[in-house]
């Protein structure tokens, strides 16, 4: 609270009223413009209320403030005649300008002054020995503030020789919430005051709902976001279609069960899935026909496997969970397939999964994965290492080698490495396969098609591109604003 503000207060407080916020400005020595900044913010709280006090006088205008001393352009034509009279052409030269021409005018309608045409020339003539300078003593009386009557002012008003001048000072007493100190609302809700409890007796500031907000600067693309759209680029123009992944929840059936993965494999484990409680289970969307034939070549094998021989558990494949990887979409998407009666068809995805697994610079929980499936007639093994070559030369990654690794649900299987030019050493950079018989028999894949695919996360090579080592930095709460405003667009080597 400033010490103007707190004189105010405590001067209404102790007369019970300002009077003249004009005559108050002017026993305090301040600007009445400042004091009435801190009026009308005094009222806008309910401290004080506030009469209205209009003002009115008469205003000298410049031309006027010069007749002062001088005497009105009457007058001054008056003192310039001498008795035996005055050419009229020498008038303009004794008082040039407007004071000639007014002066002359206005003494002539007072009848101060004649013209005398008898000698030829115009001659000015005195008919009055003395004058009383009216004018000049009305403008003085203005400029002293003396009142003058309404007459003589619309005259002096005509001439544009004074105007009227307004102003306003107010009448101030104590209002509905009248305090010697000024209490400040808050404006915002703080943790600290649902802690305490003393948001109960806070006063808050009203929110002004026709304000408008501060218009933003612009959107800014994630870096994530900027190489997903390059990634979705290059698989549109190989023909491929995308998948819809918006269903982050599935059942473990199509997370595990479709995948010929068995119900005791370690990734089924609460640690590294997360299942869900409410709802725990679902139990539609499978037909019964299919879920037969999954259970049956799960506990007793075929299409050429001998299974896993385990009493498979409904119950088990009936479990909620979110997503640990976007082959879930893949397998609903080949099982449609199948159903439609079978065509070839390129499918890709690039989504949200989740996995229960400990957090560090290198692993979240949560991330994305980018997967492509390509299921046609005799399809081989040669088939998925050339598509590969195809796929990621596009993503400027053209030296590619391959090692035999295990998937439950592809068979051959092989991890996907590429040579870094940067590091000068081969990295690994995604994983590969072509679906079991176990997988696709059962949904009704005829005995000749086969399916290729393979997958990688997003994070990694975003990370590699922007020059992130933490992906805690990139995915997640911790990210900085001002790296995602700064970073440049994405550009592959397509």
């Amino acid at each position: 609270m400033s010490e103007l503000e707190g004189s105010v207060l405590r001067a209404i407080h102790d007369q019970q009223q300002i009077a003249d916020s004009g005559e108050y400005a002017l026993s305090q020595s301040v600007d009445h413009l400042t004091l009435v900044g801190i009026i009308k913010s005094l009222a806008a709280s309910e401290l004080i209320t506030v009469e209205d006090i209009d003002h009115f006088r008469y205003a000298l205008s410049d031309e006027a403030t010069s007749y002062l001393a001088a005497g009105s352009p009457e007058a001054q034509v008056f003192k310039v005649v001498p008795e035996e009279g005055l050419p009229l052409s020498q008038l303009k030269v004794l008082l040039p300008g407007d004071i000639g021409d007014v002066g002359f005018k206005q003494a002539m309608q007072q009848k101060w002054l004649a013209t005398d045409k008898s000698g030829g020339e115009p001659k000015i003539i005195r008919k009055v020995d003395c004058i009383t300078d009216k004018t000049q003593q009305l403008l003085k009386d203005v400029a002293e503030g003396k009142e003058i009557d309404k007459a003589d002012a619309e005259a002096l008003k005509k001439r544009k020789l004074i105007r009227n001048e307004t102003w306003k000072t107010y009448k101030l007493g104590k209002g509905a919430k009248f305090a010697l100190e000024r209490v400040k609302p808050a404006t915002d809700l703080t943790a600290e005051m649902i802690q305490k409890g003393t948001w109960r007796t806070q006063e808050f500031k009203e929110y002004n709902f026709n304000a408008l907000g501060a218009i933003p600067s612009g959107g800014h693309l994630h870096p994530l976001l900027k190489v997903r759209t390059q990634f979705r680029k290059i698989f549109t123009q190989m023909g491929f279609e995308e998948m819809p992944t918006n269903n982050y929840v599935e059942s473990s059936f199509w997370n595990f069960d479709a995948l010929f993965q068995p119900q005791q494999h370690p990734a089924r484990d609460a640690h590294d899935t997360f299942f869900l409680t409410k709802p725990a289970t679902t139990t539609t969307g499978v037909p019964e026909e299919y879920l037969q034939r999954v259970k049956d070549v799960h506990q007793n094998g075929g299409y050429g496997s001998i299974g896993y021989g385990y009493s498979w558990k409904l119950a088990e494949s009936q479990k909620n969970l979110l997503r640990t990887h976007t082959t879930a979409v893949s397998s609903r998407m080949l099982y449609r397939l199948a159903q439609d009666g079978f065509k070839p068809a390129k499918y890709f995805s690039i989504d949200r999964v989740f996995r229960n697994e400990a957090i560090d610079r290198t692993h979240l929980a949560e991330f994305h994965q980018v997967e492509g499936v390509i299921c046609d007639r005799g399809l081989t093994l040669g088939d998925l290492i050339g598509v590969l070559h195809q796929f990621f030369s596009r993503l400027g990654l053209p030296k590619l080698r391959f090692k035999p690794a295990y998937n439950p649900y592809t068979e051959p299987s092989m991890e996907i490495f590429s040579y870094s030019e940067e590091l000068k050493k081969y990295m690994e950079v995604g994983n590969s396969g072509m679906f079991r018989p176990e997988m696709l028999r059962p949904m009704g894949m005829p005995e000749d098609v086969n399916v290729i695919a393979w997958g990688l996360s997003l994070e990694r090579p975003t990370m590699i591109l922007y020059g992130i080592d933490n992906i805690r930095d990139l995915f997640g709460h911790k990210v900085s604003l001002s790296m995602v405003k700064r970073n440049p667009l994405c550009r592959l080597g397509l």
